[in-house]
């Protein structure tokens, strides 16, 4: 005797075996225990979730010579035959490859025909949505005034196909996905039929892989039996057989993105590619990982179809992360999952988006940005340290007195100390001498320290008529939003300013002007610097 699978093997005779889908089931044995039943039934849902069971179920029930409360005996003739696929009287159309007008015409045909040997005559037509339109049209008469021997079970996965005409003279009953605790439950009853042993992590695991459908977990536990045939079935095995990724991998791979780690996170990619995973199915499983973390930052106690000791790994991973940052991840692999899905090298596009996640600088989003600036201000802490210990070595001069004195032993505070250091040490800068350091723009970005090296470089130092000040202009543009925000901390600013005077031995102050883009006569005066004449202006600039 052949192999039969064990979806086709367990395939519920009866409606008190069909699971997750209660609501339905309830409605269709009240209809059978009272002779309520309908002349047409739409039933709608995802794959794998009891339509077409229920169907047959619903046809067996309808005409069993001894109802069970509302189900079928399975024992009468009625039941045998409609088991065995040999009742005349129920009648299984598919309707993606009998979807002309003509095999409609048939079922119309047939129908003026009661059934000789049972109640009721029943059309169990899958996929209806694949109907052409003058299908539809044909059935549409026969849905209006059938015969009253006559059932039409429609089932579908795309209910808005469905015209409404159509829709509208059935009973519409939605399928729910089924819980993954559910489906984990059934497939443990059916090993323990099968005696096959397996631990629960591994049948929750196949579970959640199934995405709410039991028939798609019981094609992969067929598959995971017959690579483990003899063992018990473990979790790791289940990996193993059905190529999927653990958790582990995603939460090492989402550390290094975090962290900026792109050697590391490309590391992770070979090792999944090494493995012979399927990459795009990677990158949407990436998705739901993020998805879960983000879920979880929310709110810790939200319900995942995770274990305990997997959700407390992911608290734990997005306890530093930003909810905007998350959003910015998905919405980035999001848009790249679906160029992976359609590459001649997936390799490629899955390594090239996660190096944009790992350059916030690559992305455009507000978490992006609030990563970069979170970046920025750990930056500055390093470079207030810097400034710190730079100014142990600068001497305070007296305003009257040339001789120089020791810096008194007190603390005073940082940002005032570097003030008074500067404004005792260098005179106040005159206009000549911002236009000489305005024209040295280059000269003075290299000699600064990171991250006001890389900021001010994205704009340019205009002299004023006020004594003393230079404004950093920036083209108010997306690409110069976060350098502006930076020069906008009056922090940030400060330190700028303290670390061009000391290059330049000149007390400058500073501020941050923004010119509208496209003003072309304001982007203009921008370079008009290099036409001043400095000649005969001299700055001493500091060597060391």
């Amino acid at each position: 005797m052949s192999y039969v699978a064990l979806y086709r093997k367990w395939r519920p005779d009866n409606f008190e075996e069909v699971k997750g889908q209660e609501h339905v089931v309830t409605t269709l044995k009240n209809q059978i225990k009272f002779q309520r039943i309908g002349h047409a039934y739409l039933f709608c849902g995802t794959r794998g979730t009891g339509k077409t069971t229920l169907a047959k179920i619903m046809a067996k029930a309808a005409n069993c010579e001894h109802p069970v409360d509302g189900s079928p005996c399975n024992e009468c003739e009625s039941c045998r035959r409609i088991a065995m696929g040999q009742a005349t009287n129920v009648v299984e159309i598919d309707a993606a490859s009998n979807n002309g007008v003509d095999n409609i015409r048939q079922i119309q045909n047939a129908v003026n025909y009661s059934p000789s040997d049972s109640r009721y005559l029943v059309y169990i037509i899958d996929e209806v949505h694949m109907l052409s339109a003058g299908a539809f049209n044909a059935l549409l008469k026969t849905l209006e005034e059938p015969p009253e021997y006559v059932i039409f079970i429609l089932a579908t996965t795309e209910a808005h196909k469905i015209p409404a005409t159509i829709s509208s003279r059935c009973q519409h009953y939605d399928f729910k996905r089924i819980p993954r605790e559910t489906i984990t439950d059934r497939l443990a009853e059916l090993l323990e039929r099968e005696n096959v042993p397996a631990t629960r992590d591994a049948l929750d695991y196949i579970a959640g892989a199934a995405d709410g459908s039991m028939r798609d977990a019981l094609s992969i536990l067929d598959q995971c039996i017959a690579f483990n045939l003899g063992e018990e079935l473990t979790y790791d095995r289940v990996l193993e057989t059905i190529g999927t990724v653990d958790i582990d991998i995603y939460i090492r791979l989402f550390k290094a993105i975090y962290a900026e780690d792109v050697k590391t996170a490309l590391e992770v990619v070979d090792e999944v590619t090494y493995d012979g995973k399927d990459l795009a199915q990677f990158a949407n499983d990436l998705i739901m990982f993020i998805r879960d973390v983000l879920l979880l930052k929310l709110d810790p106690t939200f319900r995942l179809e995770l274990t305990s000791e997997n959700i407390a790994k992911l608290i734990e991973l997005g306890k530093d992360m930003d909810e905007n940052y998350l959003i910015d991840c998905i919405n980035s692999m999001q848009e790249a999952a679906v160029r992976i899905g359609t590459a001649y090298v997936k390799k490629v596009m899955l390594e090239v988006a996660i190096i944009k996640l790992c350059k916030p600088s690559m992305q455009h989003g507000i978490g992006a940005m609030e990563k970069r600036l979170s970046d920025i201000e750990k930056q500055n802490e390093d470079i207030d340290k810097r400034i710190e210990q730079s100014l142990q070595n600068i001497s305070v001069l007296p305003a009257n007195d040339g001789q120089a004195e020791a810096v008194k032993s007190a603390q005073p505070d940082i940002s005032n100390q570097v003030a008074e250091n500067i404004a005792s040490k260098y005179p106040a800068a005159k206009v000549n001498e911002l236009k000489q350091i305005a024209a040295m723009y280059t000269y003075i970005c290299d000699n600064l320290v990171m991250p006001s090296k890389k900021f001010l470089k994205q704009g340019m130092l205009q002299p004023t008529s006020e004594e003393s000040r230079l404004d950093i202009v920036f083209v108010d543009s997306h690409e110069n939003k976060t350098a502006i925000e930076f020069f906008s901390r009056p922090q940030n600013l400060e330190n700028t300013q303290n670390m061009i005077s000391e290059i330049t031995e000149k007390n400058i102050k500073l501020n941050v002007r923004k010119v509208a883009e496209g003003d072309s006569g304001a982007e203009a005066q921008l370079w008009d610097l290099s036409k001043l004449n400095t000649e005969g202006i001299k700055l001493e600039f500091i060597k060391n």
